[in-house]
């Protein structure tokens, strides 16, 4: 009874190494971080996942669940969809080098486990990658360069895939370039992309693996902005607060600066419409004063010759009454 459980035991081991796949040897930077894919079968949707650290299975110990999506530098998702759970480590450190285990919790039974190690180093990587993450666009190419130090078979890979050799090939109907012309890189151009073509996959030399996740969506269209904008009434109940406050702000400075463009406008025609007024006002004034003033003249002029006439008018000549008599008397001899 004993033998038979052994073997059965074996040979559920042995369904285990099939039944989940993620890479054998990744090498990482110190500092830096990484992100590991494993793929699991689909009765497994829902159990639990984890990582297990140890050589021996037996006596591993469990650093990340994802009942407990984080923890520390440790972090795991579950894409149910795809079947991935993917494991990110940050921060990397030398104790952290090591043997590792992706596995899918099996009630009763042994766990279904995939074997990979990790290779922490101050140096160069062996085998190494610009960014993880990745974006590309349907019907468009992409382009991944993969940065080795080491020597060995130079493949890319997509995660429960097929893999290509260079100089070329295809994977799921997406072409694969593989151009390694440059020293120590080799660069992997996909071309046609298709939504399908998203996913995980990896660069591969000497035995060593660099995981890279590609997503592709379609390209967004360019919109033109015309010059005159048009507010549309269709608004969020609950816009962001400070978006709020950007706008606030945008249209009181709006209103300040028309304010003060309108109170500029009123002074310079305020200033047209007076400095004309004053101009008629002084010219005015000046022509009434010198009207004034002539016929002031005038009247002078003709009260002073009325005066003499008066006066030639009223002379009256009298004599002394001796002279009188003188005269009368020289007027009768005369006679």
């Amino acid at each position: 009874m004993a033998v038979h459980l052994r073997i059965l035991v074996i040979l559920t081991g042995l369904t285990g190494i099939c039944s989940v796949t993620t890479v054998s040897e990744v090498s990482v930077k110190a500092g830096g971080s990484i992100s590991i894919p494993c793929l699991y079968e689909p009765q497994y949707r829902n159990n639990l996942k984890y990582l297990c650290k140890g050589y021996d299975w037996t006596s591993c110990s469990s650093a990340i669940k994802t009942d407990k999506q984080s923890s520390g530098r440790f972090s795991i998702s579950d894409d149910k969809i795809q079947r991935i759970v993917t494991v990110t480590i940050k921060d990397l450190k030398e104790q952290d080098r090591g043997d590792y285990w992706c596995a899918v919790e099996i009630k009763k039974l042994v766990d279904e486990r995939k074997y990979f190690y990790l290779s922490v180093t101050g140096g160069t990587p062996a085998l190494d990658v610009d960014h993880q993450e990745i974006q590309g666009f349907i019907g468009e190419e992409i382009a991944i360069k993969c940065h080795h130090s080491n020597r060995g078979v130079i493949k890319w890979c997509r995660l429960g895939s097929s893999c290509v050799t260079e100089p070329s090939g295809s994977i799921d109907g997406t072409e694969v370039t593989i151009d390694r012309r440059v020293p120590n890189v080799f660069t992997v151009a996909m071309s046609g992309l298709r939504t399908e073509s998203s996913g995980w996959y990896w660069c591969d030399k000497g035995g060593f693996q660099m995981p890279v996740h590609l997503t592709v969506t379609e390209k967004p269209t360019t919109t033109t902005v015309a010059a005159t904008t048009l507010l549309t009434t269709t608004e969020p109940e609950n816009p962001p607060t400070g978006s709020v406050d950007k706008e606030t702000t945008t249209v009181q400075s709006e209103q300040q600066s028309d304010s003060v463009y309108l109170k500029s406008f009123i002074i310079r025609l305020s200033l047209l419409i007076f400095i004309p007024v004053v101009t008629m006002f002084i010219w005015f004034t000046l022509k009434k004063h010198k009207q004034a003033k002539a016929a002031a003249s005038a009247t002078a002029t003709s009260c002073t010759e009325s005066d003499v006439d008066v006066m030639r008018g009223s002379v009256v000549f009298n004599r002394p009454k001796g002279l009188q008599k003188t005269s009368s008397a020289e007027s009768d001899v005369v006679r």
